[in-house]
C-alpha cells in the first residue's frame, strides 16, 4: 500500500502536466466558443435576448478574436484594415452562424480607391475591396469536419480533404461573410508561393437565385506554414462572355414560351414536362460556354493577375 501511495505521488503530476499539455492554444479557443455559443443559445431559447446580451455576444467575440491573435501572431499587412474576428455572430439562429473561425483582414478601401462606407451613385455603400483570412490548418480541419453535414439531407456538403474541399463551392459559402452563394466560374492559374503546399484560385460571382452573367470576384485559397488562407475580392474588369449569355437568354426565351403554352393550354402537362427544366438546361449550358470561352477574354487574364496579387497579400510571395 506504501508503495501504491509513493507511485500515485509521483504520477499525479505527470497526469496533471499531460492533460495540460493535450489542450492546445485550438483547443482552448474551441472551448469557449463553443462555450459562448452554448450560453447565448439557452439565452434565446429563453426568449432573454435584449441588449445586455448582444453586448456580451460581442464581448465573447472580441475575447475569441484575441486568443486567435494570440495562436496566429499575423502581421498587419499594408492597404489592409486591421485584424477582425472572421465569426459575424455567435446566436446559432442568425445568418452568417458556423463561418470559418479565423482573423480577417479587409482592405481600407473600396473599388478604383473609394472611401469605406461612402454612397454610390447606385445607391450602394462603397465595401471594402477585398478581404484576406487566416486561421491555423487544424482549426480549418476541424472546421470542415463540422460542416461535413452542415447543410439539409440532399445538399451536397464540404468534402473533408482539404484539396477537393478547396474546389467546392460551398465552402466559400460558408466560410465568408455572405446572403449569396458563390459561383466558380473558373479556375485560375496562380502561382504557388515558396511557403505554400496547396493553392486554388478562381473567377467567381454570387447569385440568390440564376447564374450572374458576369464574374466579378476572384477567390484564392492556400495552405502555407502551418496556416490556411482565404482572400477574395472584386475585379475591374468584370469577365464577360456575351455569346454564354445568349445562349442563356435563349432557353429563358423557351422557358417563357412553353409556360404561356402551358397556362393557355396549347400543350399538355406531359408535353410541357418532357421539356425538362429548360431554364436550369440554360444554366448549364451557359456556364459550359462560359468554362471554354472566358479565358479567351483579355479581362480573364487581367483577373488572373488580381487573383496572383491577392495571393502574394495573403501569404507573401
Amino acid at each position: 500500500m506504501h508503495f501504491i501511495f509513493c507511485l500515485a505521488l509521483v504520477l499525479s503530476p505527470i497526469l496533471v502536466l499531460s492533460h495540460a499539455h493535450a489542450a492546445s492554444p485550438e483547443d482552448r479557443y474551441i472551448a469557449a466558443r463553443d462555450a459562448a455559443i452554448a450560453k447565448f443559445a439557452k439565452l434565446s431559447s429563453d426568449n432573454k435576448i435584449d441588449e445586455a446580451a448582444d453586448k456580451a455576444e460581442a464581448a465573447a467575440r472580441n475575447g475569441l478574436k484575441a486568443q486567435l491573435a494570440t495562436i496566429l501572431a499575423e502581421p498587419s499587412r499594408p492597404g489592409f484594415a486591421p485584424a477582425q474576428l472572421n465569426l459575424d455572430t455567435l446566436y446559432k439562429g442568425d445568418m452568417g452562424f458556423g463561418m470559418l473561425d479565423g482573423l480577417r483582414f479587409d482592405a481600407d478601401t473600396g473599388r478604383d480607391g473609394a472611401k469605406i462606407g461612402e454612397k454610390r451613385a447606385d445607391g450602394s455603400f462603397v465595401e471594402p475591396k477585398a478581404h484576406i483570412i487566416v486561421t491555423t490548418e487544424a482549426l480549418f480541419t476541424r472546421w470542415l469536419h463540422e460542416h461535413k453535414a452542415w447543410w439539409d439531407k440532399g445538399s451536397k456538403n464540404v468534402p473533408q480533404q482539404i484539396e477537393a474541399a478547396l474546389k467546392f463551392e460551398g465552402l466559400y459559402t460558408q466560410a465568408i461573410s455572405t446572403d449569396a452563394a458563390v459561383i466558380n466560374f473558373n479556375a485560375l492559374r496562380v502561382a504557388k508561393p515558396a511557403s505554400a503546399t496547396l493553392t486554388y484560385g478562381f473567377l467567381a460571382g454570387r447569385t440568390q437565385d440564376s447564374t450572374p452573367e458576369a464574374a466579378d470576384e476572384v477567390f484564392v485559397a492556400a495552405l502555407a506554414n502551418g496556416k490556411f488562407y482565404i482572400a477574395y475580392g472584386e475585379i475591374e474588369p468584370t469577365v464577360k462572355v456575351s455569346a454564354c449569355t445568349a445562349i442563356q437568354a435563349d432557353y429563358n426565351k423557351k422557358a417563357d414560351a412553353a409556360a404561356e403554352k402551358l397556362e393557355r393550354k396549347q400543350i399538355t402537362r406531359k408535353e410541357y414536362d418532357k421539356l425538362g427544366d429548360l431554364r436550369q438546361q440554360g444554366d448549364d449550358a451557359f456556364k459550359r460556354c462560359f468554362t471554354e470561352r472566358a479565358p479567351q477574354q483579355p479581362a480573364f487574364a487581367e483577373a488572373t493577375k488580381q487573383a496572383q496579387a491577392l495571393l502574394d497579400a495573403a501569404i507573401g510571395k
